[in-house]
């Protein structure tokens, strides 16, 4: 049987790709990776957060399309229900839904004033009070789950569909110079360790195409 194919955008850029993939590793589906320019100008739009909708990553196998990083989430534990994307137990499953959903519809200021770049380091910027507030709210949620779960990761010993959600904003957090209380930073380097996070970046910091908007020192 063909693998699946995983269309994607910038790696370097695209929080939204960067889900996709981390899901599609994190189930073992076998999956090919085809990737869009950042010049097509619906890659670009959705990229500089100007297209009301987001069709990057699509996933397709065995002749279905599946976008949106929840869609696809929801998809690989359907054909994949052996990798335990989701916590087994009912609570941590719905509070793993719903901080996936939260991040998903949510945190506008922060992407907004944080775009991802993974090439970029700016130290000491200066953040906004709204993305402030999103931060605030984003370790909040950490810091319940770490407690209640005991970590490394968001519900205990095992990576869920809510680690590769948030995955991006560590990122982020890493590129401005975001701070963050013992607990926070120990969660975000237990995420900056996964290897396929780490495979992700590497190709990340090899692409050559840039977008001036996102790459500029503001």
């Amino acid at each position: 049987m063909a693998p699946a194919t995983l269309i994607i955008s910038s790696r370097n850029y695209s929080s939204w790709s960067l889900r996709g993939w981390l899901l599609a590793r994190m189930s073992g589906l076998a999956f090919t990776v085809q990737t869009t320019e950042v010049d097509d100008a619906a890659a670009r739009a959705e990229l500089l957060l100007r297209s009301s909708s987001i069709l990057v990553p699509c996933l397709i196998h065995e002749g279905i399309s599946v976008w949106d990083t929840l869609a696809i989430a929801e998809y690989l534990n359907e054909v994949k229900p052996e990798a335990g994307m989701f916590p087994a137990g009912r609570e941590a499953r719905a509070r793993c839904r719903s901080i996936s959903g939260e991040m998903h519809s949510g945190f506008s200021a922060l992407r907004s004033a944080l775009p991802m770049n993974l090439r970029a380091r700016r130290s000491g910027f200066t953040i906004w009070s709204s993305a402030r507030e999103d931060i605030a709210r984003i370790s909040a949620i950490w810091a319940e789950c770490l407690t209640r779960w005991d970590g490394p990761y968001l519900f205990g010993p095992r990576r869920s569909v809510a680690d590769a959600m948030f995955a991006p904003v560590i990122t982020r957090f890493r590129t401005y110079d975001v701070g963050l209380d013992t607990a926070c930073e120990a969660y975000a380097k237990a995420i900056e360790r996964w290897s396929d996070l780490r495979e992700w970046t590497a190709a990340a910091l090899e692409e050559p195409a840039e977008i001036e908007e996102l790459d500029l020192d503001f």
